[in-house]
């Protein structure tokens, strides 16, 4: 089953992992091992929660104009 990862930058370093199918998250100090913990959260929640084979997801990104400054 292939699926999404969504990774941003974490505060304190690394990254955190978001699958947004499932909703489960978790981090990584490097991309690879965000992903690869990732995996194994997703894997995990699945074999509680199976869900049925989907189509696969579309992503794109957009812009918002920054608020104009006082």
């Amino acid at each position: 089953m292939q699926l999404t990862a969504v990774l941003t930058p974490a505060e304190e370093g690394g990254y955190v992992a978001l699958n947004p199918e499932t909703g489960t998250t978790t981090q990584g100090e490097t991309v690879e091992e965000a992903v690869a913990n990732l995996q194994e959260a997703t894997a995990l929640y699945l074999s509680e929660f199976p869900m049925p084979a989907m189509g696969h997801s579309v992503f794109t990104t957009f812009n918002v104009p920054e608020p104009a400054h006082a």
